[in-house]
């Protein structure tokens, strides 16, 4: 069984395109486009389908206890998760550009959103272990643990409907 351990955290814009402008050849290389939906559920797990670059994924997630959570992640073809978003999952569909960058042994995944929820940007890392310390990039802002900044949040509830940004 697989286990997601990670903490998520706001980026500061201005910081982070200082950043991308100083190493935009090399990030540009670690960047890869996200297209992602979330069928229903009734019973707090996330079936998650999405489409990086060219190749399908479908994940089931656990519901979260601190910040680990089960994980279950396979291959799809393209052409059946092509499908599976536009007719099972939910709108609007999650849109982004996700920046992979390693420091500190750790891969920092940067997720900059695009259409409902363009205008937000935030970090992820994954830990081995909930106590794991993590020294903190200059373009993180702070950390956030609140549910609505969690993508399949994002999809019932965009950015763009947020009242408090």
């Amino acid at each position: 069984m697989g286990k997601e351990i990670e903490r998520k955290y706001l980026v500061n814009k201005a910081a982070w395109q200082e950043y991308k402008t100083e190493f935009s050849t090399t990030i540009q290389a670690y960047s890869s486009r996200y297209s992602q939906g979330y069928i229903p559920t009734g019973n707090g797990t996330t079936v998650r389908l999405r489409i990086i670059d060219d190749q399908g994924y479908i994940t089931i997630k656990s519901q979260t206890v601190g910040i680990t959570r089960s994980e279950y992640e396979y291959a799809i073809p393209y052409e059946d998760a092509q499908e599976m978003l536009a007719s099972l999952c939910s709108k609007p569909l999650i849109e982004k550009i996700r920046y992979k960058i390693e420091q500190d042994d750790l891969i920092w995944e940067v997720d900059e959103f695009r259409g409902d929820n363009a205008g937000l940007i935030i970090a992820e890392v994954e830990l081995q272990d909930e106590q794991q310390q993590v020294t903190l990039p200059n373009w993180i802002e702070r950390e956030v643990k609140s549910a609505k900044y969690f993508n399949s949040s994002l999809a019932k509830y965009p950015y763009s409907q947020w009242q408090d940004k």
